[in-house]
């Protein structure tokens, strides 16, 4: 259940059914030097909301406000210099395969949003159903809905297009936040058919350019781990492009009594982060087992 509401020129998104949990639209791309007024706000709204949660940017790790925080964790690369990350950021690994992408005809470059960039992103969403052995949440979408979903923050997202020749095999959705301090990877996907010539790479490697061409000081991939989850293929890919576990505060704020209450007992996590390695892992596999016998089998992608 998804809930968008206004409060302070913010769009804020409610969710949840028992228990109602607000976070900025833009939660991850988007910070908030001063949370009382929407913590007020949100108060004296009329929507039901029992938690209210924030992040603090990367640039400021110290917890800076007096609210329960939790520690989450960002997969990040510190920008100064393209040099700087090419030479002694990333490993060997990383940089023969972003190299491998400009050998098989690779062309990266930035792209206006439009409908052709949009044509090309939609056709990368519906090449496959599963992808890392997961149901993909895009795959089966018009193309009107992708164009819709691919246009929010078009006023600080940056678009960059892997292409070989006309055709677009792979794209980045680089979204900085409002003093330009940091830049999310809000979508990075390239063709499967196309996985042996590297365009992930090569996209990560022209966002890391794109950041210190801007004076950005972070470029941010997610999270570094999830849960309990162990080492898998996604991490290593991380690490081998030069991005590194950074923790910064999450801060949540009881606006209601259940709110208190589930903070107290932690019920605002889900169940699947409770759970130990050893099960959520066997978990994984009988799910994969399920979706190889669902649909026909897929490539794996990175």
């Amino acid at each position: 259940m998804k809930q968008m509401i206004i409060v302070q020129d913010r769009d804020i998104r409610i969710t949840g059914r028992l228990l109602r949990i607000a976070q900025l639209e833009g939660d991850g791309y988007e910070y908030m030097d001063d949370p009382e007024p929407v913590i007020s706000g949100l108060r004296k709204s009329g929507s039901r909301v029992d938690l209210f949660t924030f992040m603090q940017k990367l640039s400021h790790t110290e917890p800076k406000f007096s609210y329960p925080i939790e520690w989450s964790n960002m997969a990040a690369v510190p920008v100064s210099t393209y040099d700087n990350w090419w030479k002694n950021q990333i490993t060997s690994e990383g940089r023969n395969r972003a190299r491998q992408a400009e050998k098989r005809g690779v062309v990266i470059r930035e792209v206006p949003f439009d409908k052709n960039l949009v044509r090309g992103i939609w056709e990368i969403y519906n090449e496959t159903p599963v992808r890392q052995g997961r149901r993909f949440p895009h795959y089966g979408k018009d193309f009107e809905t992708v164009y819709a979903e691919e246009g929010t923050f078009l006023h600080s997202a940056v678009f960059i297009g892997a292409f070989l020749d006309t055709k677009l095999i792979g794209f980045v959705k680089l979204v900085h936040d409002e003093t330009r301090t940091q830049a999310n990877l809000m979508n990075i996907l390239s063709l499967i058919e196309h996985r042996d010539k590297a365009p992930t790479n090569a996209l990560i490697a022209h966002s890391v350019r794109t950041c210190a061409d801007r004076g950005i000081s972070y470029l941010v991939y997610q999270s570094f781990t999830y849960g309990h989850k162990q080492w898998d293929g996604i991490m290593k890919f991380k690490q081998v492009n030069g991005f590194q576990k950074m923790d910064t505060p999450r801060y949540y704020v009881a606006l209601s009594p259940f709110g208190q209450l589930a903070l107290r007992f932690q019920l605002h996590h889900r169940l699947v982060d409770c759970l130990p390695e050893s099960i959520v892992r066997r978990l994984r596999e009988l799910r994969n087992l399920w979706y190889s016998r669902r649909f026909q089998p897929a490539k794996q992608s990175t």
